[in-house]
């Protein structure tokens, strides 16, 4: 049998449970906010149990389970009766070295406290994802507060019910209050997916204006520059000619520059099909590509074990290239470019990336260099766009190869960090989920 206790909980799984409208507000916070667990939970001073759950990325919950309630953020929330809103956890002064999100892989974190109708607490409207979102707006908070009161009512209406006190028209008028609410939700979505499509084809203009509108009159600067260094070069002065090769220098980074921001562009907006593809096969496409530019320079690159993996073919490639050409690139004079790249599967607790989860599995490439490395307060700023640590006058670039390879790894939902010493090399650990193999 169980006890006194037991019985309670078991109680506030099945009231929950009987609130069919429940399952609908957990979809449409996963759906409308991109987070891939959402929950309602029981929490008291020293419990914390699960009543209804929508789990997308196998967290591994289901009602009736419980979390120790000294791991969750949860009874902060109960003992403060105030939501706790996390956008990006590694970014958070105040929770980014909480034991919660090390222990269980979340990068944004919302919930809020249901507080039944004669004002105790009950638990908590919550969810996570092990990626960062902008949660903290007034439209999200807004929308679990409401949905956090409409389970309460709904708590006190099946206790009306489970008492004999129950009232038609409160249903009525329940659902009617509901049925409002999801319309405007509905909108809001249908709204939200307008916006959207209007970004994708101010891409797609920006993409047209930059291989077209762009390009054309930088063609004909080529061209005629071209022209000049063939017929006319001998007729200028010393100044002439040092402002003549400027011009031609800074048309040539004008056209490095636009192809870099349309790789970009098109990083974002590219049609997304995945296929199982060998590493290995990607990475000899990509020496073949290079092989100029290993050879001038007495490259080499060392490929250890590969792995298959499910990508996006060309935009890895791109990938690998960039990451390839960098290591080329940024190496002292007189140095040969060594770069290894591994592979392997593993689960995530296994692997020395906090974002992972642990008992799911991913490909995890290394990408390593013996080039010119960076101090490691850059380690993040490196990805952004238009970053340069170096002088141009150095090192040729744009600043922009980092970031498409930071975008190609958000669109295959993975992870990528880096890690460098001066004069010592760089290694690039990129993280990618994964079957068991």
């Amino acid at each position: 049998m169980l006890s006194d206790t037991e019985h309670t909980f078991q109680k506030d799984i099945d009231d929950i449970s009987k609130i069919h409208i429940i399952p609908g507000l957990l979809e449409v916070i996963c759906q409308s906010i991109g987070m891939g667990f959402a929950a309602v939970a029981r929490v008291t001073e020293d419990r914390w149990i699960t009543c209804s759950v929508k789990d997308d990325i196998n967290f591994g919950l289901k009602p009736g389970d419980e979390l120790e309630i000294k791991t969750t953020i949860c009874n902060e929330i109960r003992h403060d009766n105030k939501a706790v809103v996390i956008d990006h956890v590694a970014k958070d002064p105040i929770f980014h070295d909480h034991h919660t999100p090390a222990m269980y892989g979340f990068q944004s974190y919302i919930s809020v406290p249901i507080t039944r109708k004669d004002g105790t607490f009950f638990g908590t409207l919550c969810a996570i994802d092990p990626h960062p979102h902008t949660l903290n707006t007034p439209a999200t908070t807004g929308m679990f507060h409401l949905f956090a009161e409409l389970i309460s009512f709904h708590l006190n209406a099946v206790d009306e019910i489970d008492s004999g006190k129950t009232q038609l028209q409160h249903q009525k008028n329940f659902n009617a209050e509901l049925e409002k609410k999801v319309k405007e939700r509905t909108i809001q979505l249908e709204e939200n997916n307008i916006a959207l499509e209007k970004m994708n084809k101010e891409l797609q203009s920006f993409a047209y204006i930059s291989s077209h509108d762009l390009q054309e009159p930088l063609r004909k600067i080529q061209t005629f520059a071209s022209l000049i260094a063939e017929k006319e070069i001998d007729s200028l002065t010393p100044i002439g000619k040092d402002y003549f090769n400027r011009m031609r220098n800074a048309a040539e980074r004008m056209q490095t520059l636009i192809n870099d921001l349309l790789a970009y562009s098109r990083a974002d907006n590219d049609i997304r099909k995945f296929e199982i593809t060998d590493l290995k096969a990607t990475v000899d496409s990509v020496k073949e590509d290079l092989q100029e530019e290993l050879h001038s320079k007495n490259g080499t690159v060392a490929i250890g074990e590969m792995c298959d993996v499910n990508i996006i073919p060309f935009q890895f490639h791109q990938l690998i290239y960039n990451l390839i050409s960098n290591a080329i690139k940024f190496t002292k004079p007189g140095q040969a470019p060594l770069v290894t790249i591994n592979s392997q599967i593993a689960e995530g607790k296994f692997l020395k990336n906090k974002n992972l989860l642990p008992n799911s599995y991913y490909c995890h490439i290394t990408i390593s260099d013996n080039g010119i490395g960076f101090p490691q307060e850059y380690n993040e700023k490196i990805f952004e766009l238009f970053q340069r640590l170096h002088s141009r006058t150095v090192y040729d670039g744009t600043g922009i190869g980092l970031a498409i390879v930071k975008k190609i790894v958000d669109n295959h939902n993975g992870y990528i960090t880096a890690k460098g010493e001066l004069d010592k090399g760089a290694t690039f650990d990129i993280y990618l989920p994964a079957t068991r193999m």
